[in-house]
């Protein structure tokens, strides 16, 4: 495992430990980078008009279509830490 990786690991348990409960948009974009970071570019069909949850995940990470596994890790990472100050 890369450093990269380690602390991208170290990340995402530091996010399920911070003190407060971030908003939705935040929440968002860190579950666009992980699913970015693991998972690579989009894939599936969009989620039902009825599904606003679901359609608000897909195209949060739709948005980083195209962002590199390492580029993503890295951003993450830079959003937890901005978390936990």
């Amino acid at each position: 495992m890369s450093d990269l990786e380690s602390r991208f690991e170290i990340a995402v348990r530091d996010v399920q430990q911070l003190p407060e409960r971030p908003g939705n948009d935040t929440l968002l974009r860190l579950y666009a980078l992980y699913k970015q970071a693991t998972h690579g570019d989009v894939s599936g069909k969009r989620p039902g008009m009825t599904n606003f949850v679901g359609r608000a995940k897909y195209g949060a990470w739709e948005g980083l279509k195209g962002v590199s596994t390492d580029q993503a890790m890295l951003d993450y990472i830079d959003q937890v830490e901005t978390l936990k100050g």
